[in-house]
């Protein structure tokens, strides 16, 4: 039995218990995180002190990358939406094709080795545009490296802002995508309008 069995609590007054628990928390969160209506699904988004470390689709299950991310960075995890205000309004902007890059802090640890080398050179490929995993393996001076390329983009801990969706397979077709294809599918048609 929980206390909110013995001594229900009313929706809202819960939601304001929440808010005054994470803006009265502060810094001793570790891991602030909000979730975010989108046209690819519900989305994560979570934050370090240092900026944004991780965006998650529902498929990936929301409370299992919250358990990872308690793991990896400390087990203070609070739903702390003010935080991620600028990082919200900056993908609302984005899905209404009113912003072509992200402007945000971002906390690359979970980015590291070749991985953190291809995820921190996609930005580079412009709004719109497209590149095959060969040509994204050959910028970044690896050209041997096409699966690796892959594996890094199957592994990009911040999806739409590192664009990972924009590169494709050598003859065109999609290859995969951590939120699925319709996701892929949604983002490209989005920015090619």
């Amino acid at each position: 039995m929980t206390i909110t069995d013995e001594f229900p609590v009313a929706e809202p007054d819960l939601t304001r218990l929440r808010s005054r628990l994470a803006a009265e928390a502060g810094d001793l969160i570790d891991i602030a995180y909000r979730t975010l209506d989108s046209p690819v699904g519900d989305l994560l988004l979570a934050a370090t002190r240092t900026g944004l470390v991780r965006v998650a689709f529902r498929s990936e299950g929301f409370d299992a990358v919250l358990e990872d991310l308690a793991e990896r960075f400390g087990a203070r995890v609070l739903e702390a939406p003010a935080r991620l205000d600028a990082a919200a309004i900056q993908f609302h902007e984005y899905f209404r094709g009113d912003r072509r890059s992200f402007d945000l802090p971002l906390d690359r640890s979970l980015s590291i080795g070749f991985r953190g080398e291809v995820q921190e050179w996609l930005p580079h490929i412009g709004y719109g545009r497209t590149l095959s995993y060969k040509e994204v393996a050959r910028r970044v001076g690896r050209p041997n490296a096409v699966r690796a390329v892959g594996t890094a983009c199957a592994h990009n801990p911040l999806p739409v802002v590192v664009p990972c969706h924009r590169v494709l397979r050598s003859d065109g077709g999609l290859g995969g995508y951590l939120g699925g294809l319709e996701a892929k599918r949604t983002l490209l048609a989005l920015e090619a309008s």
